[in-house]
């Protein structure tokens, strides 16, 4: 019996200590806080930097990123850059576009209406500005705002009013932008 307690609290200990050496460290190249990425410089269909990659994200929902409490497709983007990044293709290598619209409209705005409207501190601001930083265009529906009944100055300046979600996507689809849901 005695043999057997060493053999189950040696197993334990062992695989604590498996955790922690084999355990996954995460990196954020470009966008620090948002969108982790476990590198891999030996997997199969790496960036291709002959390639002019143009991508359009669809931001609709208000899903909730379970880390950070952000917007999960805003949060999706920046995971993006992150991974392009990690295999050696920087952002202002790429065009990236963002439209919100739908459920997703309120993390557009300055962070005082969105704490009269929520009752709490916009969360998306630092990601939002990481983003535009990195050279991501953003759009927000201008027919989702006037669904929310949102004024447009009430919009963080990092965005650009457009006049329609579905305008803007199919636009740049037919610009040659791959789409992103």
């Amino acid at each position: 019996m005695r043999n057997l307690r060493i053999i189950i609290l040696s197993f334990f200990v062992f695989s604590g200590f498996a955790l922690q050496l084999f355990a996954q460290e995460w990196e954020y190249p470009v966008i620090k806080s948002y969108g982790p990425v476990n590198p891999l410089p030996h997997a199969a269909v790496q960036p291709d930097k002959n390639l002019q990659y143009k991508i359009i994200f669809d931001i609709g929902s208000d899903k909730l990123d379970a880390d950070n409490n952000v917007n999960f497709q805003l949060s999706h983007v920046a995971r993006l850059i992150n991974v392009f990044a990690s295999a050696g293709m920087m952002p202002d290598q790429m065009k990236l576009v963002a439209v919100v619209h739908s459920a997703a409209t309120p993390i557009v705005l300055k962070n005082g209406m969105f704490k009269s409207k929520m009752n709490m501190d916009n969360p998306n601001l630092k990601l939002i500005s990481e983003l535009k930083d990195a050279g991501v265009k953003l759009y927000v529906c201008g027919q989702s705002l006037a669904d929310f009944d949102y004024q447009q100055d009430w919009v963080n300046p990092d965005f650009t009013v457009a006049l329609s979600s579905q305008v803007v996507i199919p636009t740049y689809e037919l610009k040659g932008y791959a789409y992103m849901p």
